[in-house]
């Protein structure tokens, strides 16, 4: 069994034997019935007092842990404290990040000190979109505001950004901007957006009439663009479609003659429900789960 015990550090000794034989038996580093070292083969090994193993022990022994077999040692139980199940996997993640500390031979005090670095930072308190297009952060917060309760906040992530902006944030990107986010800081690195699939969600709304007249609207270049090529793609007529770029006057002049206005969400906001819409979300189902996870996590529910 290997183990750290570092007299310099702010834990007691006591308190970082009884954690770590914990973590071992949970992570099967320790079996049922195995023994465990001496209380002097401790002591001599870490240069400890002999009554601070022994309070570690009996500590673990009051907590069911290990036994102590008269003229024989200190041995693990044969049946552990039961947990329930999310504290299990949680020691379970925590002993497999101890383990993972020991491999790049960190001192346990260093890896301490770190932890308690992070714990004392900042708790997030808002999901930060780093997106330099004005109108397509528009889009992508209109969308996920719409499944989220922390606030959405945008940022172009211009070189004279300081870190001090990514304090409590959550911070999210889209697929095609995470390698030009290279610079964000190395603890907040951004939750990957995946895109959602173009001919899924036009797959409902098919086969459309030859006679329909649909609109397609929009603040943003490419969607207008890539809504062009995929209709065309999927049979819909030239002349049965009309455009517009909603950040020009007058947008919404015609509209009424089309059977349907496609449309991000961001837009459908400015027709109040004036028009038949058919709102085409960009961001992926999977990725809105994540957030709302992330979301649940953060707030302990």
């Amino acid at each position: 069994m290997r183990l750290w015990l570092s007299r310099g550090s702010p834990i007691s000794v006591r308190e970082q034997l009884v954690t770590q034989v914990v973590l071992s038996v949970l992570s099967g580093d320790l079996k049922p019935g195995q023994r465990l070292p001496s209380t002097r083969e401790l002591a001599r090994r870490f240069h400890v007092h002999p009554n601070t193993v022994s309070a570690g022990y009996r500590q673990l022994a009051r907590s069911d842990w290990v036994e102590f077999r008269k003229g024989s040692g200190v041995y693990v139980r044969e049946h552990p404290p039961q947990a329930s199940k999310p504290v299990v996997a949680l020691d379970k993640l925590i002993s497999d990040f101890f383990l993972a500390a020991r491999k790049l031979d960190a001192p346990l005090s260093q890896v301490c000190s770190r932890l308690m670095q992070w714990m004392g930072t900042q708790p997030p308190d808002h999901f930060l979109l780093l997106e330099s297009d004005p109108e397509l952060a528009r889009i992508v917060t209109s969308e996920l505001q719409q499944s989220l309760s922390l606030p959405i906040r945008t940022c172009a992530l211009s070189a004279g950004d300081s870190d001090a902006m990514f304090d409590g944030a959550i911070p999210v990107t889209l697929a095609m901007q995470s390698k030009a986010h290279h610079r964000v800081p190395g603890s907040s690195q951004p939750l990957i957006l995946q895109l959602r699939s173009p001919a899924k969600s036009l797959a409902p709304y098919l086969p459309v009439p030859s006679t329909a007249l649909i609109a397609i609207a929009s603040r943003w270049p490419p969607f207008l663009k890539n809504a062009r090529t995929m209709l065309l793609a999927a049979g819909f007529h030239p002349d049965s479609l009309i455009f517009r770029d909603a950040a020009k006057p007058n947008w919404q002049r015609g509209l009424d003659q089309a059977s349907a206005v496609i449309c991000d969400r961001f837009t459908a906001q400015n027709l109040d429900g004036a028009f038949r819409t058919m709102i085409f979300s960009l961001i992926s189902e999977a990725s809105v789960s994540e957030l709302m996870a992330y979301e649940r996590f953060v707030r302990g529910s």
